[in-house]
């Protein structure tokens, strides 16, 4: 029954509809290559049972995202933010976990704001993790310099169990950063601003051995150095945007958001609770709230009720479907009063 679950989460998530403009049909050999790495089991049930292993009341657990850069998105994008704050809101109503966003500052604004508006307030860390008050916030310098030691240091003040990386960019085999058509976000040839790596989070994960998830849309994202060769082949410019960072589970989705849905589902599924899923009205004040707090839609840039080219809509539909697909798979059986 995972697995059936699973299966019919993954397919809706990896749904592709993408103007051509875009680079489209990535999501399958992308999804079949992950798959495979996951043993060749559903991935975003791979990814909820993995987190329900290792969170318990209390643990901390990382919550990476945050794309886009001045002078097209100075805040970020409206792709990543919803889906963090969705998956960090199950986590700490259903697990008992303390989620930590681990961002840069130019990136906080909507991060908090997609999270409060999914009822998971933004605390000090003190008080999310001695009162169970929500979620907190770490900030990364910004001066690259120092991003090792702060490295070290959040990992010592927070001792995480479990890291998750959504629509968070990592760097490719030049050890620069780029965006989903091969721009440079990092480096010399780069017309973006204000960028900092920070994909050093999840390599120190692997490291340490903590279970770790990625979730994104076109393999320029930390975790799809799990399937680093797949990315290179079907991504145009995949040799120069492929990540190179892995972690334990990696999510090709149609967009992070939906990825980070898709974990949430099954995350209800095997608490048994689907009431944990959040409704497709809080969907639409989730997002709205991001781009109300200047996380941009990234086809256009605006303020529109959009992500990544999608009305809005279609990610409350989503949300409807998902939560179809675990209340029906958790209710008993009946094949109707007529049958």
């Amino acid at each position: 029954m995972l697995d059936m679950v699973g299966e019919a989460v993954d397919r809706l998530i990896t749904i592709e509809a993408k103007n051509h403009g875009m680079p489209h049909g990535i999501l399958l050999p992308m999804y079949l290559a992950a798959r495979k790495a996951a043993g060749d089991r559903p991935v975003t049930m791979a990814a909820a049972k993995g987190l329900q292993q290792v969170l318990g009341k209390g643990d901390v657990v990382f919550i990476m995202t945050g794309a886009g850069y001045e002078p097209t998105m100075p805040k970020g994008e409206s792709d990543g933010p919803p889906g963090a704050a969705s998956l960090a809101r199950i986590l700490y109503r259903g697990l008992g976990a303390v989620p930590v966003f681990v961002n840069e500052a130019c990136h906080a604004d909507p991060i908090v704001a997609s999270s409060e508006a999914a009822g998971l307030m933004v605390k000090p860390f003190e008080q999310a993790r001695d009162r169970h008050l929500g979620a907190a916030l770490e900030n990364a310098p910004d001066d690259q310099s120092k991003i090792d030691a702060w490295i070290s240091e959040i990992y010592a003040k927070y001792q995480p169990k479990a890291v998750v990386a959504a629509e968070r960019l990592g760097a490719g085999a030049d050890g620069n950063v780029h965006t989903a058509t091969g721009l440079p976000l990092t480096g010399l040839h780069s017309q973006f601003q204000g960028c900092i790596d920070i994909g050093g989070v999840v390599t120190e994960a692997n490291k340490r051995k903590i279970f770790s998830v990625g979730i994104g849309d076109h393999g320029n994202e930390l975790g799809f150095g799990t399937i680093y060769d797949t990315v290179v082949e079907t991504m145009p410019k995949g040799k120069a945007l492929a990540t190179v960072v892995k972690t334990d589970v990696v999510i090709p989705a149609m967009m992070s958001n939906w990825g980070c849905y898709g974990v949430e589902a099954c995350l209800a599924y095997l608490l048994k609770k689907p009431q944990l899923i959040h409704s497709p009205d809080m969907e639409k004040r989730i997002v709205q709230a991001c781009l109300d707090a200047g996380g941009l839609e990234a086809m256009y840039c605006t303020t529109e009720f959009l992500v990544d080219g999608l009305d809005g809509e279609t990610s409350m539909a989503c949300m409807q479907f998902l939560s179809n697909i675990v209340r029906k798979n958790l209710e008993p059986p009946d094949a109707g009063l007529t049958h």
